[in-house]
């Protein structure tokens, strides 16, 4: 979740699936270590992170549980970002469902699953699409601290799959106020452009280059998947 004048989130990493990708059934851990968080055009923490993951797909019907975390490695300002974030995805057809509860505290202090409206969780509930090299995002905060029930959509096509690399392209555009001008410059409603880039992958390892126009703020991100 972004932390300034406003809290940033994500728990889906950098350019990572957004569809209903398939999953093996059964329990699934993993970690990523990134050479900063980036999240649908914004930069959270400024400091490499470590990414742990953790998941259980139920046998049969595809449902998904859930947790993501991001811890960073060096201090900003005397604190280290943390994001834990839990989520349910439900295969509904082509479409897969999900309600996410982003917990970012503020300080040692802050209470996990404190749903109020100046808290440290925020919920949101997301429709992703994919169908061969295209994936579709649309995504909504509901409830804990919303934004004024701040939105975003993403599309992203995979145009390059060859010699063992894949290359991606993204866009995304959301709530001004809250993906863009972070900064609350000025208060706005509008839907602006807050995400583009390509991320090229082979085997484990992703670097993506990623900027957003709302902003004028450009990042290179190395990926290591583990």
């Amino acid at each position: 979740m972004k932390k300034t004048a406003k809290l940033a989130t994500l728990a889906i990493a950098l350019f990572a699936g957004l569809g209903s990708t398939a999953q093996a059934e059964g329990f699934k851990i993993g970690a990523d270590v990134v050479s900063s968080y980036v999240w649908r055009g914004g930069e959270l923490g400024d400091s490499p992170a470590i990414q742990p993951a953790l998941s259980y797909t139920f046998p049969g019907i595809g449902i998904v549980v859930g947790a993501w975390g991001s811890y960073a490695i060096s201090e900003n300002d005397g604190q280290r970002y943390k994001e834990v974030d839990l989520y349910l995805t439900v295969p509904v057809g082509p479409l897969s469902l999900t309600l996410t509860d982003y917990y970012v505290p503020v300080d040692g202090n802050s209470d996990s699953f404190d749903f109020t409206s100046d808290g440290p969780n925020t919920l949101e509930v997301s429709v992703g699409y994919s169908h061969e090299n295209l994936s579709l995002l649309a995504a909504m905060f509901v409830g804990g601290n919303d934004y004024d029930n701040a939105k975003y959509f993403e599309a992203g096509y995979k145009f390059y799959d060859k010699d063992g690399y894949s290359a991606k392209a993204v866009v995304g555009a959301g709530d001004e106020d809250y993906y863009g001008d972070q900064y609350g410059i000025e208060e706005s409603d509008d839907i602006a452009l807050v995400n583009t880039g390509i991320s090229v992958s082979k085997d484990r390892y992703t670097a993506s280059y990623i900027y957003n126009p709302d902003t004028e703020k450009s990042h290179l991100v190395f990926m290591a998947s583990f």
